[in-house]
């Protein structure tokens, strides 16, 4: 074998099909195009996703439900009780990441009343729900 007689299998490359050369080539004329229409015509042939030839599309037929926050993403919610398994006495963002209470893709964490609080803590810089507030401020503990 020599690289000037090398070429690819039987079959591995079709030629391309060349449209608009006579009658006799099968695809003359309208070049397998049909007959008038956006898809007959160069560059209009695109309808945008889910347009239905002008009836309603399913998208704005169908009722819109509910709202998603874009903030939901980024919150982490803390549940009280759980403070209590921490260690240090003041509690912040980086302590409850340590801790894996809070996974690494949120910004912010939540502290969500369920349970209690046996301790006084005190939090600086996460947020807090009215009654996780009245619940740290009971046991003694400060929110900032």
């Amino acid at each position: 074998m020599r690289m000037n007689t090398i070429k690819p299998a039987d079959g591995a490359r079709r030629e391309r099909t060349r449209v608009g050369r006579g009658i006799g080539s099968g695809l003359g004329k309208t070049c397998g195009r049909g007959h008038k229409g956006s898809f007959a015509r160069a560059g209009k042939g695109k309808i945008k996703a889910g347009f239905e030839g002008g009836q309603m599309p399913l998208q704005r037929r169908l009722p819109k439900v509910g709202f998603r926050s874009k903030l939901g993403k980024d919150t982490a919610e803390v549940l009280l009780y759980k403070l209590d398994a921490i260690g240090a006495d003041t509690i912040d963002f980086a302590v409850l990441r340590e801790a894996g209470l809070v996974p690494t893709s949120a910004r912010q964490a939540k502290v969500v009343k369920k349970g209690e609080l046996t301790r006084k803590v005190a939090l600086k810089g996460v947020l807090v729900t009215a009654g996780a507030r009245a619940a740290i401020e009971a046991a003694g503990g400060s929110v900032e």
